[in-house]
């Protein structure tokens, strides 16, 4: 790590990021306020995020980066990232159909769950134990999920919760799960943008037939004629996509992947303020409670793992990282490491 870098600069520009990427919740529901569909604000968002990442491929070609292509690939590395591009695109579908649906807080919230899933499931694999630590968090988290779901301000009933939207929320979660199970020992060639692009590109294609099938070729044409909505998807492809992912990159490689994982936490707290001042929704002192423990699980087992790489959502880049031991070669993805190494990180493609 460059020591002459402030760890305080890089700290504000990972926490600036997922405030940034905290963003999609109220983006998202201002643009169905105009009439988008969840699927063309899908189709929007990661082809505007696609196309700013293939600039970023552009510059770093020019600049002497390797471009991957497709036929280099072995049949397991196209595989898996065939599969992350898929749960990318099913990530970023059910996360912004919840958001249709249930509170901003109870996406944000349900989402963080994937930590604990992967721990959970990697135990089952036998790729990493089951330690009293780990046992703990788990535990922690999914009665935390339970507070969130029940807890709300008519807690004791079944208004106000829409069970579909909380099953899409837990979906979100488990394909970031998938997604960093699967990135485990994939793609582990491909640069961190290409492999963004790529990602991204498939969100948008995927999404955009699934608008057209559903809701019509018009859904994708209505910011042609809404000048305040195109210049929203464009802020949000730009500022909640592209941006963040860069800031994201570059805080982590400054501070280190531990410290930056902890502090993507930051996103479901400032999504669900941005939430309470734009949308006027609110949650309940146990959905609050509940949510300070699904996030308190997931600080836990990231320091069950002393030098692991961010856990990123399927919607964020892979950075380069720079742990303790010296930098990681720029041409390898954190999906090079053990899934051990992997500790929780933030949403943003999101969602984040």
């Amino acid at each position: 790590m460059d020591q002459g870098r402030s760890p305080l600069f890089g700290s504000l520009t990972v926490a600036v990021a997922a405030s940034l990427f905290a963003m999609l919740g109220v983006l998202s529901r201002t643009a169905y306020g105009f009439g988008l569909t969840p699927f063309a604000f899908v189709t929007w968002r990661a082809g505007i995020g696609a196309v700013a990442m293939a600039l970023v491929v552009v510059m770093t070609v020019r600049r002497g980066a390797r471009l991957v292509g497709w036929r280099s690939l072995d049949v397991r590395a196209r595989a898996s990232l065939g599969v992350a591009a898929l749960m990318g695109a099913t990530l970023n579908m059910a996360m912004f159909l919840a958001f249709a649906r249930v509170p901003v807080a109870i996406v944000l919230l349900g989402f963080y769950l994937y930590p604990a899933i992967v721990t959970g499931v990697s135990s089952l694999l036998g790729w990493e134990p089951m330690d009293w630590r780990r046992a703990i968090a788990l535990m922690v988290a999914l009665g935390g999920m339970v507070a969130v779901v029940v807890g709300g301000p008519t807690a004791g009933t079944t208004e106000g919760i829409d069970p579909i939207g909380v099953l899409l929320a837990l979906s979100a979660a488990a394909s970031q799960a998938v997604f960093v199970l699967v990135s485990r020992r994939g793609y582990r060639h491909v640069p961190t943008d290409q492999a963004m692009g790529f990602i991204l590109a498939a969100s948008a294609l995927i999404a955009g037939i699934l608008a057209v099938l559903g809701d019509g070729a018009s859904s994708l044409e209505l910011p042609f004629g809404t000048p305040a909505l195109l210049s929203l998807l464009l802020f949000g492809g730009i500022f909640a996509a592209a941006v963040p992912s860069t800031l994201f990159l570059a805080g982590i490689r400054w501070i280190g992947p531990v410290r930056a994982g902890i502090l993507m936490l930051i996103e479901p707290l400032v999504g669900v303020l941005l939430a309470a001042l734009f949308l006027g929704e609110a949650i309940g002192p146990i959905q609050a409670a509940g949510g300070v423990a699904i996030l308190s699980a997931a600080v836990l087992i990231q320091r069950a793992r002393p030098a692991e790489p961010a856990m990123l959502p399927a919607g964020e880049p892979e950075p380069s990282l720079e742990g303790s031991d010296g930098p990681v070669p720029a041409t390898m993805s954190s999906s090079d490491t053990p899934l051990g190494d992997v500790a929780p990180g933030g949403l943003g493609d999101a969602g984040s």
